[in-house]
C-alpha cells in the first residue's frame, strides 16, 4: 500500500472525525430538512449527475465490464427519481428515540438506555453509485460521520453526488459538510486502509463482491475493525406439490426482474413429485426472461451465486428435492442464508419451512426481492447483514447504526 493511498484514507477520517460534533448537535429538524433537500438537489442537478454517471457507464463498458455490472452502475432517471423519493422518506421517518427508561433502581435512582452515534463508520462498496447516497443519507440520520470509498468504475458519479447534492445540503442546514468525506483515490489499496484505522472509524460497511468482501472483513478483524459486511447473497425459492401453477409463475418472473442483485432467485428446488408438471412452466419462464437453467448434474455448487458471475450472470440452478425438510436443509447448508422463500397453498408446509430455514429472510408465496431495506421498511438501506449473532441482521439502516450506552441518574 503506498503511503499516498494510506494518507488520503486518514485525511478523510481526521476531517470527518473533527466535523462529527456539528452533526451529533443538529437538531432534528435540521437533519431533516438537509434531507429533503439532497431531495429536491437530485432533481435539480438531474442533468449533471446523470452526465457523470454516462461517462461512468461508457468507460466502463470499454473496459468490457459485464451487463449485470453495468446495470447495477447505471443511473436512470427512474432510479434518480426513486432516490430522491427515499430521501424524502427517510425525513419523514422518526429519529430514534435517544433515551429509554429501563427501570427504577434502588435508592432514588433510574437505568436509562441512551443510545449514541459510533462517530466515525466507514462505508466500501464498488459498482454501485446509488449506494452514496443510500449510505450517506442513513449516516446523517444516525448522526454518524463517513468516509465513503467506491472504485474506479463508479467514482466520477460519488464525486458528483457528493458535490452537488450530499454537501451544499449539508451546508445550508448548518451541518460541515466534511461528515460525510469520500476517498478520492480508486485504488483497491484504499479498501484496505480504510478498515485499519480503529480510533478513527471503528466500524466499516462492506458490500461487494464475495471475496474480495470477506478479504476486508479479515484485515479489518486483524486490526481491530468491527465491520457490516454483505458479501455473499443468492436467494432460494422452493416450489411444494401444492403450490398454485401462476404463484410459481409470478413469483420467478419477479424474482429475476435485474440479475446482478443478491435477492434475485438463483436457486430452484422443486419437489420430485411436481417436476415433470411444474418444469415446463418454469422452463417458459425462465425463456421469456431470457435466463438459462444450469440443470443436473451440476457441475458447481448448488448454492453458487449467478450474480456475481459476470460471464453466467442470466442463470438459475434448478435441482429436484424429496421434500421440504430437503428443501431446508439445503438452503440453510448450501446457501449463503440471504434469502429463501417456499411456494405453496399447504400450511403445514409452509409452517415447516418458515421455522426450519435459518437465513435472514423467509418468504411464503412472496418474492426474495422484498428483501431489501426500502422495499420492506420503507428507508434506504446500508446493505443486508447475514450474521447469525445478536445485532443488526437484514436490511440495515440508519435505526442500527448506533451504540448502547447505560446510565445511572437520579429518578426525578
Amino acid at each position: 500500500m503506498s503511503d499516498e493511498v494510506a494518507n488520503a484514507v486518514g485525511e478523510c477520517a481526521r476531517a470527518a472525525k473533527a466535523a462529527a460534533p456539528s452533526l451529533a448537535r443538529a437538531s432534528d429538524t435540521a437533519i431533516d430538512g438537509a434531507l429533503r433537500d439532497m431531495a429536491q438537489r437530485l432533481i435539480d442537478e438531474r442533468g449533471t449527475v446523470l452526465a457523470a454517471n454516462a461517462d461512468d457507464v461508457a468507460q466502463a463498458r470499454e473496459t468490457g465490464m459485464s451487463t449485470g455490472l453495468l446495470d447495477r452502475l447505471t443511473i436512470t432517471t427512474d432510479r434518480l427519481n426513486d432516490m430522491a423519493e427515499q430521501l424524502r422518506l427517510l425525513a419523514d421517518s422518526p429519529h430514534q428515540q435517544r433515551d429509554i427508561e429501563l427501570a427504577e433502581l434502588d435508592h432514588g435512582r433510574k437505568l436509562v438506555e441512551r443510545r449514541r452515534p459510533v462517530g466515525v463508520l466507514g462505508a466500501n462498496y464498488e459498482a454501485r453509485p446509488n449506494v452514496t447516497v443510500d449510505i450517506a443519507s442513513q449516516l446523517v440520520k444516525s448522526r454518524n460521520a463517513g468516509v465513503l470509498r467506491t472504485g474506479s468504475a463508479a467514482l466520477g458519479s460519488a464525486e458528483r453526488l457528493l458535490r452537488v447534492v450530499v454537501a451544499p445540503a449539508l451546508r445550508d442546514a448548518g451541518v460541515d459538510p466534511d461528515v460525510v468525506r469520500l476517498v478520492p483515490r480508486a485504488e483497491r489499496d484504499a479498501a484496505y486502509a480504510l478498515v485499519q484505522l480503529p480510533n478513527l472509524i471503528p466500524l466499516v460497511i462492506l458490500r461487494g463482491s464475495g471475496d474480495t468482501t470477506r478479504s476486508l472483513a479479515r484485515h479489518a478483524a486483524t486490526n481491530g475493525v468491527g465491520t457490516l459486511a454483505h458479501a455473499d447473497g443468492g436467494a432460494v425459492l422452493y416450489v411444494d406439490p401444492a403450490a398454485k401453477d401462476e404463484t410459481v409463475r409470478e413469483l420467478v418472473a419477479t424474482s429475476l426482474d435485474r440479475l446482478g442483485v443478491c435477492n434475485r432467485l438463483n436457486l430452484l428446488l422443486i419437489h420430485n413429485e411436481s417436476y415433470e408438471r411444474v418444469w415446463p412452466l418454469v422452463s417458459e419462464t425462465l425463456d421469456a426472461h431470457g435466463v438459462r437453467p444450469s440443470l443436473p448434474p451440476h457441475q458447481h455448487p448448488l448454492g453458487y451465486e449467478w450474480a456475481l458471475d459476470d460471464d453466467n450472470e442470466a442463470t438459475v440452478t434448478v435441482a429436484g428435492v424429496s421434500g421440504v425438510e430437503d428443501a431446508v436443509r439445503i438452503a440453510n447448508e448450501e446457501t449463503s442464508g440471504l434469502a429463501a422463500g417456499i411456494v405453496t397453498e399447504d400450511e403445514e408446509a409452509a409452517t415447516t419451512f418458515l421455522n426450519g430455514y435459518q437465513g435472514t429472510g423467509v418468504f411464503w408465496n412472496a418474492s426474495t426481492r422484498l428483501l431489501d431495506g426500502f422495499k420492506l421498511r420503507g428507508v434506504p438501506e446500508t446493505g443486508i447483514n447475514l450474521d447469525r449473532v445478536p445485532g443488526p441482521r437484514g436490511p440495515v439502516t440508519y435505526t442500527d447504526l448506533y451504540v448502547r450506552q447505560y446510565a445511572v441518574l437520579p429518578a426525578r
